[in-house]
């Protein structure tokens, strides 16, 4: 595999370039660019200019707004509704975080439902922006079938993937964001690409049989991590990320999509709890030391630390030559 190394600066320029000239206007372009960036920054190549194709072709396609205006609404005091304007999820989250914090601050608890968006990314920068503001904070969202619920031999869940994020004053947020799926769809297409394979139990071909072969599971099906437990997680968010926000589950979310290989229209849940309210002021004590005993422990290692060590690092990043030499032909 050939690679490029790229500055930051670098990547997100070709980002930018890439989404400007498939239709989105400076402030969509530089939203998704800075969220594809930081992806890349921390070593989150799933999340990086790997979507870059899958963002043009939906703003290409038409079904993408590239001129995007999402709208904050205060249903109650802890009740916020962002209408997404049928743009990408980044700008959203950059109108309304900040709005979701301070409803958190006030009131102890606050939730905002993010509908007709399109959301491509990783999860923890929405998550992470709200445990810097001193917040715990909880997302999800679905997608399109491609995980077998368990037991079952058909697709019908999303890879469905959930961000918890734990504030700690004297540390950087305690972070972690996963796919209730055996592994990522972006990390079985990079396996694909790359020509390795992933471990069995990672998902089924078409046929319903179980494989390695990365390319066969994206004919086929992605299975639920942890049998039925993650099966019942990936059934939960189905339901927070869709009705409970006034949105599609993932088969619904197909159905009307028009295939063009970007992210489909869906929604997004986020919950943003305020541990000093909830705690009565007393909560700092006894989640830093939980949190030392658990990091002392051998073999464990704290989420998002790698991704932590990855952002002190300012250099260059290795990008793979062929996905630029996509990118660059996804935008003409």
């Amino acid at each position: 595999m050939s690679t490029t190394q790229l500055t930051l600066a670098e990547i997100f320029s070709i980002a930018q370039d890439a989404l400007t000239q498939a239709g989105a206007n400076k402030e969509n372009a530089d939203a998704v660019a800075n969220t594809v960036m930081r992806a890349e920054r921390d070593g989150s190549h799933s999340h990086g200019l790997f979507r870059i194709p899958g963002y043009a072709a939906s703003l290409q396609s038409g079904k993408v707004n590239g001129n995007a205006d999402p709208k904050l609404h205060s249903r109650t005091a802890v009740a916020l509704h962002c209408d997404g304007d049928l743009g990408y999820a980044p700008l959203a989250h950059q109108r309304c975080l900040e709005s979701l914090a301070e409803a958190a601050h006030e009131n102890g608890v606050a939730v905002l439902s993010i509908t007709r968006t399109h959301h491509f990314a990783a999860l923890w920068p929405e998550t992470e922006a709200l445990a810097e503001r001193g917040l715990t904070a909880i997302s999800c969202v679905s997608y399109m079938p491609s995980v077998a619920p368990f037991g079952a031999a058909k697709p019908l869940y999303g890879t469905n993937p959930l961000s918890f994020a734990w504030p700690r004053p004297d540390a950087p947020p305690l972070v972690f964001d996963m796919a209730t799926a055996a592994m990522a769809m972006g990390d079985v297409q990079i396996a694909a690409r790359d020509d390795r394979p992933v471990p069995l139990g990672t998902g089924l071909d078409e046929n319903g049989e179980p494989t390695t072969a990365p390319a066969e599971i994206i004919k086929g099906m992605l299975l639920p991590f942890g049998g039925h437990k993650g099966s019942h997680i990936a059934m939960m968010i189905e339901l927070l990320a869709g009705p409970l926000v006034g949105e599609t589950a993932s088969f619904a979310s197909k159905e009307r999509d028009n295939g063009d290989g970007g992210p489909p229209q869906g929604g997004q849940f986020i919950l943003a709890m305020s541990p000093e309210i909830l705690s009565g002021g007393v909560w700092q004590a006894q989640s830093k030391e939980f949190l030392k005993r658990l990091g002392a422990l051998d073999g464990v290692r704290l989420p998002a630390e790698r991704r932590y060590r990855n952002r002190h690092d300012k250099g260059p990043r290795e990008i793979n030559n062929a996905l630029l030499d996509k990118i660059s032909a996804s935008s003409r």
